[in-house]
């Protein structure tokens, strides 16, 4: 017997996607971007939008909003041909593209008023609007700050804002969330389900966070520009049961299992989760026995599924591992040490007092929210930005006295890929070999090794700027190797990343302290802090705790979760900063 649910109406379609087409020329290639891709967003939901790096997302939304026309194709939105009248389109929608643009030299109000005279917003209508925004958003004590000093996860709430000051019927997200804290995160999200809850307002959203997949009323699942499925987000795991597994083995170090994990021929994919490790078999099967090794059956998640989906991609990134390095490089020596590092700009104290020291061989996290002090502790590293106080040195030499001898033996590999973005690939390549003083056979060797063991052979010809993301950071990632460097700086290496880029940059990362490099990096995705040796949390420009990932967790005492996740624990260390400020 169908139940009422059953009976009900279906809710109607605020969108309508059918066969769209649409191809990039240039003078060097042509790149499909979709291929007849269809879809349909319903009314009231929050429709995710998923898929690789370079699977059409961006241009999908660009195609809706009506800032692109498709080369054939059907387009409705909220049944207006987006094709035939996409000016009727953009008047009844709100678009956060990736780049939003806010101004940041005005205010966060002047920012609003900006675009409510875009959107024609009569200005009797606007003080009930704003205060309606700014207490969703948090930002009403910040109308008069400047948007260029607020924090990443602020800017992003802003610019949610200014896209909500015309309520619009249906919202499109590129990547909201892409470089944001997980504090903001859950913020944002809390926002998000407020709008579709209490306005009945149709969301449409593409992320790289598989877990906000599972937040959405329906997926819907990209690659190579056409439609692998959609459906509810467990709908995606059916057939997985009995092929996800958690292995333990307590005597070991979870890298090393992670590895050998990874070579075995009946593994399809295995990732660091917590204590263990994640793991997805080929079939529905026992695990393999390993000496000292527990399994425990885990219930499928959607990232699992996309996982499995695009089972070929995932096992083609782990195959590329960099050859080991000298055995000399494995001593247990400091490398990187920072005592009462202290960074003033005028009154404003960014980073006060940080110690903490890092061992050859080790990966070193620096963690933290959105204006903890990370990025500029990370310049200060590098050489490119001096301390106002304290002592710092790495790989032996003083940064305040000879920062360019230090940086000769680093590899930096900035937030936003610090590439140029009108050279080509081989242009870029050539220019920081040269710049890292290569030259001849040995140029030659290393910019082989970067085409090949990074895949970029086929896109040598192609600007920066045209790459998808995740094949920007494999171009950035090559360019801080290139001169095979004893230390790497990594600064949100995965930001936007999508997850199987994201395995194969921590397979190679994996490799390198393997092989004696040390490696410290700053993430926002907290699963991947798991893959360090030692962590320090930020906030307000101090160490608020430092250890293993391990004792960062149990530190937190989280008493509602028996296994609480590096998420719960930065979220709740984070919080307790804020509610106190002032405690050491």
């Amino acid at each position: 017997m169908r139940s009422a649910r059953d009976l009900r109406p279906a809710p109607r379609a605020a969108l309508r996607v059918n066969g769209v087409h649409k191809t990039f020329r240039d003078k060097h290639r042509e790149t499909h971007a979709l291929q007849g891709a269809s879809l349909i967003a319903r009314s009231g939901n929050i429709t995710g939008l998923i898929g690789p790096d370079g699977a059409g997302k961006t241009t999908l939304m660009r195609i809706i909003s009506g800032l692109l026309r498709p080369d054939r194709g059907e387009v409705k939105v909220l049944g207006i041909d987006a094709v035939a009248d996409p000016l009727k389109v953009q008047g009844q929608i709100g678009y956060m593209p990736q780049r939003f643009g806010l101004y940041e030299d005005l205010s966060v109000r002047e920012n609003l008023d900006l675009y409510a005279d875009l959107h024609s917003v009569p200005a009797s209508v606007r003080p009930a609007r704003y205060d309606e925004l700014l207490h969703m958003t948090g930002l009403a004590p910040f109308t008069a700050r400047l948007a260029g000093r607020l924090s990443g996860g602020m800017k992003q709430k802003l610019g949610l804002a200014c896209t909500l000051v015309q309520p619009p019927r249906l919202l499109l997200l590129d990547e909201p969330t892409v470089g944001v804290d997980p504090v903001s995160r859950r913020e944002l999200w809390q926002i998000i389900e407020r709008l579709v809850g209490e306005q009945d307002m149709s969301v449409l959203l593409a992320t790289a966070y598989l877990d906000e997949a599972e937040r959405c009323t329906e997926v819907v699942l990209l690659h190579e520009g056409r439609l692998l499925g959609q459906g509810a987000p467990e709908h995606f795991t059916e057939g997985l049961e009995a092929r996800v597994w958690y292995a333990e083995r307590p005597s070991d170090s979870r890298r090393r299992l992670l590895t050998e994990l990874q070579e075995r021929p009946e593994v399809l994919d295995a990732i660091i989760d917590r204590d263990g490790v994640r793991t997805i078999l080929d079939t529905a099967s026992a695990p393999p026995a390993l000496a000292g090794t527990t399994w425990q059956p885990l219930r499928p998640s959607f990232e699992d599924a996309f996982v499995e989906r695009l089972s070929h991609s995932v096992k083609s990134g782990t195959k590329h591992r960099p050859p080991p390095k000298d055995s000399g490089r494995h001593s247990h020596a400091t490398v990187i040490s920072a005592h009462g590092l202290t960074r003033r700009f005028g009154d404003f104290y960014a980073v006060r007092g940080v110690d903490f020291e890092v061992h050859r061989g080790e990966i070193f996290g620096l963690l933290g929210a959105n204006g903890a002090g990370k990025s500029t502790t990370f310049r200060m590293l590098c050489g490119l930005l001096p301390p106002s106080d304290g002592a710092l040195s790495v790989a032996g030499v003083d940064l305040r006295k000879a920062a360019s001898a230090a940086r000769a033996r680093i590899g930096y590999m900035a937030q936003k890929f610090s590439l140029y973005g009108h050279l080509s690939v081989m242009q870029n390549l050539h220019f920081f070999s040269r710049s890292y003083g290569l030259r001849g056979a040995r140029q030659r060797e290393r910019i082989d090794w970067a085409l090949q063991d990074f895949r970029l052979s086929s896109l040598g010809s192609s600007s920066a700027n045209e790459l998808p993301l995740g094949y920007k950071q494999r171009l950035a990632m090559a360019c801080a190797l290139m001169h095979e460097p004893d230390i790497l700086f990594l600064d949100e290496p995965t930001s936007g990343i999508d997850p199987l880029e994201r395995r194969a940059f921590w397979t190679r990362i994996n490799a390198l302290a393997a092989s004696g490099v040390t490696i410290m990096v700053t993430t926002h995705f907290m699963e991947e802090a798991e893959y360090c040796d030692h962590l320090v949390i930020m906030a307000q420009g101090r160490i608020l705790t430092t250890g293993t990932p391990q004792e960062v967790r149990a530190h937190s005492h989280i008493r509602k979760h028996l296994r609480p996740s590096m998420e719960d624990a930065f979220i709740k260390l984070t919080q307790s900063a804020e509610k106190h400020p002032d405690a050491p």
